[in-house]
């Protein structure tokens, strides 16, 4: 899995990048939620297709490289 700290970076760098938003409960425990912002969710569909890529690519051996079309 991840490590909690490696976790809290990657949201930070997103939050600095635009693409969550993190939003803060003052409660007891302290909660924090994220959630992605309109930038986030525009990037879904091209996320999304990558996996698509990726996926089909990993069920490919390594001895067949992709056709040229």
């Amino acid at each position: 899995g991840v490590s909690q700290k490696m976790l809290i970076q990657q949201l930070r760098q997103m939050e600095g990048d635009g693409i969550v938003r993190r939003i803060v409960h003052h409660q007891v425990p302290p909660k924090v939620e994220y959630c992605l912002t309109d930038w986030g969710q525009a990037l879904c569909p091209a996320l999304d297709a990558l996996l698509t890529w990726a996926a089909q690519r990993a069920e490919m051996a390594p001895e067949d490289p992709p056709s040229a079309s």
